[in-house]
């Protein structure tokens, strides 16, 4: 069947191109996608004092606390010759994202519930807005690590150009785990209750206040099945200077986990979406 409005693209619905003209409908509502997530991250800070500082602001708290905590109190090492502050930092740069990116995704289809009963595109535009908006913040965050940077005199070496690989991971650990809770947020909204405390506990066992080679030997690989490890190991290296040695088995199996993330969020969500208009 073939549609054509004028002044608009033709829309061509054929039996049999059902998928692959999915894949194509997202470069074509690539507007929609962009006005998305310009709209989430305007309505996130309207008419707020202090604006986008709150980005600023969440993390540099956060580092505050740990530092005073771990770093004071417990009198945990830092890594190497990097201040603990710094160390702590480099880690709440990727678990912010990570537990902002989750958060906003896992609501975003209730949040948009009109939307999606009125009109056809692809569904799988709104949690991948809601993660780049947070994606937004990480980028503003980082203005933070700089600027203690040069407080603290300590700059990174040529390790800071893989960075760009691990922030790919993040976001992959996070666009997949987004796929599975907001999928299942529509069919069971029991989940807006638990992604909430999934974030919180995620922040603790997570190695944001400390460093993972506390962790004995003989548990590392295991502690290392929540991809988040990897992740944050990968940044303290690339930015560290090598200060923080790099557990190469552990950031395998938070790559294959990643993968495997992303690849059964999309199925799951692809899965579920033609019943989303039905059930929100």
């Amino acid at each position: 069947m073939r549609t054509l409005i004028s002044g608009f693209d033709e829309l061509v619905i054929e039996s049999g191109r059902t998928e692959r003209q999915y894949w194509y409908d997202l470069w074509r509502y690539r507007e929609l996608f962009h006005i998305l997530a310009w709209r989430d991250l305007t309505v996130r800070y309207k008419q707020t004092v202090i604006g986008v500082a709150w980005a600023l602001i969440r993390p540099l708290l956060i580092m505050i606390v740990f530092t005073v905590l771990f770093g004071k109190i417990a009198k945990l090492p830092s890594v190497g010759t990097a201040p603990y502050a710094i160390m702590v930092f480099a880690a709440m740069l990727p678990w912010q994202f990570f537990s902002a990116a989750l958060t906003e995704s896992s609501n975003s289809l209730i949040s948009n519930a009109n939307l999606i009963s009125k009109i056809y595109f692809p569904r799988l535009i709104i949690p991948a807005a809601s993660v780049i908006t947070s994606f937004v913040d990480f980028l503003i965050s980082f203005g933070i690590l700089v600027a203690m940077m040069a407080w603290f005199n300590y700059w990174p070496d040529w390790r800071i150009l893989s960075l760009p690989l691990f922030i790919a991971l993040a976001f992959g650990a996070a666009i997949g785990a987004g796929l599975w809770l907001c999928a299942l947020n529509v069919e069971y909204r029991d989940f807006r209750h638990l992604v909430p405390f999934i974030v919180q506990i995620g922040l603790y066992v997570s190695p944001v206040g400390f460093s993972s080679s506390l962790v004995p030997e003989q548990w590392r690989l295991l502690y290392s099945l929540n991809p988040m490890v990897g992740v944050i190991d990968g940044f303290r290296w690339a930015i560290l200077r090598g200060d923080a040695p790099l557990y190469w088995p552990g950031l395998l199996v938070s790559i294959v986990l990643t993968f495997i993330l992303c690849f059964s969020g999309t199925w799951y969500f692809r899965k579920m979406e033609r019943t989303f208009a039905d059930v929100i």
